[in-house]
């Protein structure tokens, strides 16, 4: 009788769930910390200095003479602090630090998560609408590589059954596009 069977089963059991638990997907590091648990909506004067970690989609960047500002439709962060692909927006925000961010890398639509504090807030316009700006003086800029699109296509070769050759499923996924890797600014 092999006496040694179970202890080798509940090895590999161990060596299965560490290799496993190793590939779970975590905060990337320049975004971990803890934070101040406000949205740009709910910054008011009292948490003015709170350091911040807040993100979202790029509507303008606007480079100064010594320092650029970056106009945030802040979104819900995920549990990997990356902006939520949704319509839900929970205000603006401006992220500004010193020296100059070329807009043609910190484009309009990007997804990006931003770690500073909270040093006020600035007037400014939207249309003919007059919007108070919470301005973060930001430390890490984390600009998220742009998502993946599946484009789903009808095969051509089935046009004249709707079906195709697999009933109910005429379709199937294109290329994916444009892949670019992540890009981390900070002090």
């Amino acid at each position: 009788m092999n006496t040694h069977f179970p202890s080798k089963r509940f090895g590999l059991l161990i060596a299965a769930t560490l290799l496993l638990a190793g590939g779970c997907a975590t905060v990337p590091e320049p975004l971990e910390g803890s934070f101040a648990q406000i949205t740009p909506e709910q910054a008011a004067d009292q948490h003015v200095g709170d350091q911040v970690r807040w993100g979202g989609r790029i509507v303008d960047t606007r480079p100064g003479s010594e320092s650029t500002c970056i106009e945030i439709l802040d979104q819900p962060l995920d549990r990997y602090a990356r902006p939520m692909a949704s319509d839900q927006a929970e205000g603006r925000f401006l992220a500004c630090r010193q020296g100059f961010e070329d807009p043609a890398i910190f484009e309009s639509g990007r997804d990006i998560t931003v770690i500073g504090r909270l040093t006020g807030f600035v007037e400014g316009r939207i249309g003919e609408f007059t919007y108070v700006y919470p301005r973060v003086a930001a430390d890490t800029l984390f600009l998220w590589a742009d998502r993946p699109h599946d484009l789903l296509y009808r095969d051509p070769r089935w046009y004249h059954d709707p079906w195709g050759p697999y009933l109910h499923y005429p379709w199937y996924y294109g290329p994916r596009l444009r892949f670019s890797s992540h890009i981390v600014i900070h002090r």
